[in-house]
């Protein structure tokens, strides 16, 4: 066991959140407790409903259920072979329920959630669509487990919102035991940063459409996780450092012998910790305020993706924990930046496995002082047992090794006394604008402060025709606006990366300002993200026009007009090309509701 004194800052960090969710988590916890007191429901149901519940079972599967003694195990899919993320989790159902038998329990597909792919939906309407699908992913959740047939569940999901979303659907059955299951990272293809280079040159009208498709395709080109560092790979990073994976079992590629290894050995973990036996570890439990304070560290020391800036708190309130943007910014203080995997370097997430992976770390945050060991996990006591590696026996079977002591590549992977920032990759900014949040990894020293005229615009696709005008072609903070959660649903805003981006490689200082949200493969260009309050509910943003300058310092933590808006009318837009079409009628109600970005963007009120 690593055991080190915590760092004052993480230690003060945490405290403050338990002091602050105090009650809202007391009330959580009495409310798994009163739900844990009842199991296994299923023995209580009645015959006809036990009898629908194993109707379609194996006779094996149906002996063991109709006998009621033996752990069932949720298997709570997103599978769809649309997204490459998801593509591998067709055949895990038959395997889990053979390593149910195996351990002398059952398993059921309890429920599907919808799994958008943002890749796809990127600059489209889709997109508006993108963060609501989380919370209809925690719905689906609760719906699937619903059926009260269940000792433990097993979630299978990987990408943007969709992991976020069986978080909070899992914390609403905290009594249960929960393991999450990746399906790892696609192997390398076309490098990301001539990914971007190709994108960069068809923005700039150098390259053709056939041959932006022909590196996206070579990029994006097999079953698996995208390779870069964007919110898919930052939910894997987060279910191991806070202990819902097996470890080492986040960066094992797809269709491998390890992999299966992994997804079994998985499964049989989930059934050894129900409440039938003597180790019982309901997430609820797990899921606490030291493991929400690791959860952020690990962000912090990947250079993780701003998506989480959101997520992280809705996820938290869902165990009745209060997360904030401030309690971000005090840990990027003392956070240092170890990881350097595009879009924050040139390397992808292959790439930093090899080099050490989480093994090495979880072993350099804990040597350090800046996660907690003391937490309850998947695996046992103490987050010490996630400084492995994962590997195979000659028979198949899963072995853990203790993970590498060095860095195998520091120009992908650092320890802490060499870390390639003293501190984190994400801050906060406060100013007469609102609060907003900047990812500073991947930005250039020289360009974490800018100031300039604002430019602004009300969709990326106004942007864009400027930036084809060739009416950008200065210093400018490109500033869009009404792009909330209850403006549109908060769509990514990817497709404003090339053409910033092609502005600063000309000279210009150029920064954007939004209250939408950027991808978690978010650049190089200096974004001040997810500003709240909203435009569309009540933000200065709204009240600001072409030609204000507008002060963006990413050091000192503020964001500012350097105008007086006191007496300006806000801007009243015109939203109703929002509304309908491609499922957006559906979601008016979400909208309505949404919560502002700082807390989470969620439709829920919860603990």
């Amino acid at each position: 066991m690593i055991q080190v004194s915590v760092n004052g800052i993480v230690s003060a960090v945490t405290e403050r959140i338990v002091e602050r969710s105090r009650e809202k988590r007391s009330r959580y916890l009495d409310r798994i407790e009163a739900a844990a007191a009842a199991r296994p429901k299923r023995k209580a149901l009645g015959c006809a409903n036990i009898a629908h519940g194993f109707a379609a079972c194996s006779p094996q599967d149906k002996a063991a259920l109709r006998n009621g003694d033996a752990p069932n195990l949720a298997i709570v899919t997103a599978y769809n072979d649309m997204l490459s993320a998801h593509q591998p989790f067709e055949t895990y159902p038959e395997k889990i329920r053979e390593a149910a038998r195996e351990a002398g329990g059952t398993a059921q597909v309890a429920g599907g959630v919808p799994a958008m792919c943002d890749g796809v939906t990127q600059g489209e309407t889709g997109m508006e669509l993108s963060l609501f699908s989380r919370d209809v992913i925690a719905l689906s959740t609760a719906v699937a487990l619903s059926h009260q047939m269940f000792d433990s569940a097993v979630y299978l999901g990987v990408c943007d919102k969709i992991v976020p979303g069986l978080i909070i659907g899992a914390l609403s059955f905290g009594h249960l035991p929960a393991v999450f299951i990746p399906a790892g990272p696609m192997t390398s293809g076309l490098p990301n940063d001539e990914k971007a280079k190709i994108r960069q040159l068809y923005a700039e009208g150098k390259v053709g459409r056939d041959e932006l498709l022909e590196a996206e395709a070579k990029s994006y080109h097999g079953p698996g996780t995208c390779t870069f560092y964007g919110t898919a790979n930052s939910n894997q990073m987060l279910m191991e450092i806070m202990g819902l994976h097996l470890p080492g079992s986040t960066f094992v590629n797809p269709g491998t012998p390890l992999r299966d290894a992994i997804t079994r050995e998985s499964a049989k973990r989930a059934l050894a910790i129900t409440a039938l036996g003597n180790d019982y570890r309901p997430i609820g439990r797990i899921y606490d305020e030291k493991a929400v304070v690791n959860g952020v560290v690990g962000l912090l020391a990947t250079g993780g993706s701003t998506n989480h800036t959101i997520h992280l708190i809705a996820m938290a309130a869902a165990a009745g924990i209060s997360l904030t943007w401030n309690d971000l910014a005090e840990l990027s203080k003392v956070v240092p930046l170890m990881a350097r995997v595009y879009p924050n370097g040139k390397a992808d997430v292959n790439l930093f496995n090899a080099a050490g992976g989480m093994g090495f770390l979880i072993r350099e945050l804990l040597g350090a002082g800046l996660l907690h060991e003391d937490v309850t996990t998947i695996m046992g006591s103490g987050l010490s047992g996630y400084v492995k590696e994962a590997k195979l026996r000659s028979d198949g079977s899963l072995v853990y090794e203790e993970a590498v002591s060095r860095s195998q590549d520091e120009s992908v992977l650092r320890g802490v006394s060499s870390a390639f920032q003293s501190t984190g990759g994400l801050n906060v900014l406060s100013g007469n604008l609102g609060n907003a949040v900047i990812k500073t990894s991947s930005i250039p020293p020289d360009r974490h402060v800018i100031e300039a005229p604002a430019r602004v615009f009300h969709s990326q696709e106004e942007l864009q025709a400027a930036f084809r005008a060739g009416e950008l072609n200065r210093d400018v903070v490109a500033v869009v606006r009404f792009q909330g959660p209850k403006a549109n649903g908060m769509p990514e805003l990817h497709r404003l990366t090339p053409p910033l981006a092609v502005l600063q490689d000309k000279g210009f200082r150029v920064a954007l300002v939004t209250d939408g949200r950027m991808s978690g493969a978010s650049g190089k260009v200096p974004a001040a993200i997810h500003l709240t309050p909203e435009a569309v509910d009540g933000g200065p943003i709204a009240k600001i026009r072409d030609g204000d300058v507008i002060r963006l310092d990413a050091d000192r933590g503020t964001l500012e007009v350097l105008a007086d808006l006191s007496s300006r009318d806000d801007m009243i837009p015109d939203l109703s090309a929002n509304v309908a079409g491609t499922g957006r009628e559906l979601f008016q109600a979400f909208r309505a509701i949404a919560g502002r970005a700082d807390a989470g963007a969620s439709i829920f009120e919860v603990a």
